[in-house]
């Protein structure tokens, strides 16, 4: 069953209602994402590049006659549901928790477009985009959720307000002190190619990746070491970052330069100037790779992925056991460039490889977590997607 027939499913129960009238709802979807490189930058202002997968959440709504949203999907046992009269107060007490997602996104988009023409409704959600993965599955919720809701209650919020809404969601609602990339890559996504962002101005263009003519594909490796953004090492991370960037005086880290970091280490602790570094270093990782791709193509990039990997293993301290051999594992068996990917403590690393190899490659990642005595990774791999949308 695809994801879009088990929301109308689901909403079909959750409602009685056998179909949604015409003019009284419909379907919406927004996509995960791959962060190809630029990994903890987009807090700190920096530069990232992310793309749209074909894995999707789908959120289908219908309209209701009174101020109620009632939300379910088919990770929860039973339907959450507030009236907008009371949906600032719930959002403050942070009780909800995996409706703060869909919730917090309502809540966020009434606040951005007090003019909205609010009124109740009820959404049902589905997903393929794999939990946990660092594929972001949160951000996939809040792209289609904001999307069917902008344009339910008419609010006319653009790709990127609408991305904000779902960053403001997270933050504010559910409580993870994440950045803004997860949310623009799901709603600015475009076919085979990459979303390059820049997170100060939140200004994007797009990068044709050309895995396809080069006959690459890339590889996501879920390690199903599970993580959580709310709680944790993220948080820590993103503070070392604002420590790092208040002791070389400057607002942000997208303020420091590589040539800057002599002077970083004199002035910071070990541990504070590693987190810098790693920063400083990813954001000029992900100019390069633009500029690889552009100049030289896909098959140029491997050592910049590697290096990424490194960093976020060395300097910011993110990866796992599980996560490093899955990289390792890859590059003995021919992968061009590998690295793990997302928010980091478990989730997934990528590997890009000829795609006559990808068998051969997850064989050998599996077999090595095997001998390991590793949770069996789950392999498979993605293509540079289209953004949110209207499906119906």
């Amino acid at each position: 069953m695809t994801a879009q027939d088990a929301a109308t499913t689901l909403l079909r129960e959750l409602t009685g209602r056998e179909d949604v009238p015409d003019g009284q709802g419909g379907v919406w979807s927004a996509p995960g994402r791959v962060n190809l490189i630029g990994e903890h930058t987009d807090y700190n202002e920096g530069f990232v590049l992310p793309f749209a997968i074909e894995h999707r959440t789908v959120a289908v709504l219908a309209r209701r006659d009174d101020d109620v949203i009632r939300v379910t999907s088919t990770f929860a046992d039973e339907p959450v549901e507030v009236s907008l009269a009371d949906l600032d107060d719930t959002i403050a007490r942070r009780e909800l928790d995996w409706a703060a997602y869909p919730l917090g996104v309502a809540w966020a988009l009434r606040h951005a477009a007090p003019e909205a023409q609010t009124h109740g409704v009820d959404i049902a959600i589905a997903s393929d985009v794999p939990v946990g993965a660092g594929l972001s599955s949160s951000a996939a919720i809040e792209g289609a959720v904001a999307s069917a809701l902008n344009d339910e209650w008419k609010a006319g919020l653009s790709r990127v307000d609408l991305a904000r809404v779902g960053r403001t969601a997270e933050n504010d609602a559910v409580g993870a002190p994440t950045g803004i990339m997860d949310q623009m890559a799901s709603m600015l996504g475009v076919a085979d190619a990459a979303t390059f962002l820049d997170c100060r101005t939140l200004e994007t263009d797009s990068v044709e990746l050309g895995f396809g003519p080069a006959g690459l594909a890339l590889l996501v490796m879920d390690t199903n070491v599970e993580h959580s953004h709310a709680t944790g090492g993220y948080r820590e991370r993103r503070e070392s970052c604002e420590a790092g960037a208040a002791g070389l005086g400057v607002s942000s880290l997208r303020d420091v330069t590589v040539a800057d970091l002599p002077r970083a280490e004199q002035v910071l602790d070990d541990v504070t100037f590693r987190r810098v570094r790693h920063i400083v270093t990813e954001n000029q990782r992900v100019l390069d790779t633009v500029w690889t791709l552009r100049s030289a193509g896909p098959r140029a990039i491997g050592e910049l992925l590697v290096a990424s990997h490194a960093s976020m293993r060395d300097d910011f301290e993110i990866s796992v056991p599980e996560l490093d051999l899955a990289v390792d594992t890859a590059l003995a068996a021919g992968a061009i460039g590998a690295r793990m990917t997302g928010g980091g403590f478990g989730g997934a690393a990528i590997a890009l490889i000829d795609a006559e190899k990808a068998p051969d490659v997850g064989a050998a990642v599996t077999a090595a977590f095997a001998a390991s005595g590793f949770t069996a990774p789950t392999i498979f791999t993605v293509r540079p997607s289209e953004g949110a949308r209207r499906d119906v």
